[in-house]
């Protein structure tokens, strides 16, 4: 298993996790590229069930090295506490490298996710308020606070002191709220800073030494393409680049170093918060595909909007990552649905007909779904011990996904524990 990225093909939520496990069992290094805790990834293995937010997934494997990269910005409070709650289950996190380039979320950036979001009104994004969006706005600025700040408790409260005074003045000047306790937040924060400082390593040049030397490097992402703060439904986006092109941005290495990448995709679509979503499924068969498929967040517990698989935005991420596979996930929560709709194009308001996808969200929402439909299947996937194995409906429809996309199906999940998982 040469250098491979993962990267969600939909908006996110499609079960990554449990591709990355099975992937990080046979990589020697694994590493963490953007997003911060707003992500989860829950992985079932051996009967356990693990949510890691900010740790790689390859954590569970204990000679397996986890780094976190530059694009990644940490709450440290958050890393701290899923740090003990591993180590509490018996996973060591001695192999966890953090680079001192990633940037440190903080009290005002949560402090100001819910207020900039109660000001938005009716117009609220559905951040989670976890910060993420006012950390990488100070990134952007240039007055963030990094993990090197922070374990280096002098440098750590000069910055910090300047950038408090600032953000005090937003909080009660512009969203009329209560001011921070500068001083408080220095004293808690430098704590982590030194439990944190163990972990502080340059992931840049391990990452990139470990390519070199012909190891198995697993790079993983948080979110999915559609919310890709360029290429997604902008402003209902995440604030980083979970496409391919951010892993060499968010780990410090080049796109030569990468060999395969692997779009994760669900069999039918979902997506959390607001914004468009063409195939979206209002009424009893929405429910369905919610309840089976247990689609409610890793991070917030909110509902998913669930819809058909929408082959227009399949395609959008194969073309923008420049996918090589796709790891298609929860066939089986499609089990005895009569019939199956795939979308394959969009009707635009003129009466016209797109295969791609639009580049503005104005656009989008004039869209309407045009489907294909295809024969469902029965029967409980879970016994099947090989893809040759399955009823020939759902290979088909499997088959239907690949034309319709461009891009080869090399895994099917049929149940969400690792072993579940059949491979082409």
């Amino acid at each position: 298993m040469p250098s491979k990225v993962v990267v969600g093909a939909q908006w996110g939520d499609e079960g990554k996790g449990k591709i990355i496990d099975i992937l990080a069992s046979r990589a020697d290094v694994v590493v963490r590229s953007q997003g911060g805790n707003n992500a989860g990834h829950t992985v079932k293995s051996g009967g356990e069930v693990y949510k890691l937010h900010l740790i790689p997934s390859g954590i569970l494997y204990s000679t397996t090295p986890c780094l976190i990269g530059c694009g990644v910005v940490v709450d440290p409070k958050v890393l701290l506490g899923e740090i003990d709650a591993l180590e509490k289950r018996g996973i060591s996190c001695d192999n966890l490298r953090i680079d001192p380039r990633a940037h440190v979320i903080l009290p005002w950036h949560i402090a100001l996710d819910g207020l900039s979001e109660k000001a938005r009104g009716a117009s609220d994004i559905g951040t989670t308020k976890c910060g993420i969006g006012p950390c990488y706005m100070d990134k952007a600025e240039r007055c963030g606070i990094r993990i090197y700040d922070l374990v280096h408790p002098a440098v750590f409260a000069e910055k910090a002191t300047s950038v408090a005074a600032l953000k005090n003045k937003i909080i009660t000047q512009v969203y009329d709220g209560e001011a921070l306790d500068a001083d408080a937040i220095i004293q808690e924060y430098t704590s982590y800073g030194k439990r944190l400082s163990k972990y502080v390593d340059d992931v840049s040049v391990l990452a990139y030494e470990a390519v070199k030397a012909g190891k198995n490097v697993l790079f993983e992402g948080a979110q999915g393409a559609l919310l890709d703060i360029d290429l997604g439904t902008y402003p209902y986006v995440t604030s980083s680049h979970p496409t391919a092109g951010g892993f060499c941005t968010g780990t410090g290495v080049g796109p030569t170093l990468f060999q395969d990448i692997i779009g994760v995709a669900k069999a039918y679509t979902t997506r959390v918060g607001k914004g468009p979503f063409p195939t979206e499924l209002s009424d009893e068969t929405g429910d369905t595909i919610r309840n089976r498929g247990n689609e409610f967040g890793t991070t917030t517990g909110r509902p998913r909007r669930t819809g058909w698989f929408d082959a227009v935005i399949v395609r959008h991420a194969v073309r923008i990552n420049g996918l090589t596979a796709l790891a298609l996930n929860k066939l089986d929560t499609l089990a005895d649905l009569p019939t199956l709709k795939v979308c394959t194009a969009y009707k635009l308001p003129d009466g016209s007909t797109t295969e791609h996808f639009p580049a503005t969200l104005e656009e989008l929402e004039g869209c309407e779904p045009v489907y294909t439909e295809l024969p469902g299947f029965t029967g409980d996937l879970s016994s099947c011990a090989s893809f040759a194995e399955l009823p020939e409906n759902a290979k088909n429809y499997v088959y239907a996904i690949e034309k319709l996309v461009d891009c080869r199906v090399s895994m099917v999940g049929i149940g969400p524990d690792r072993a579940q998982n059949l491979e082409r």
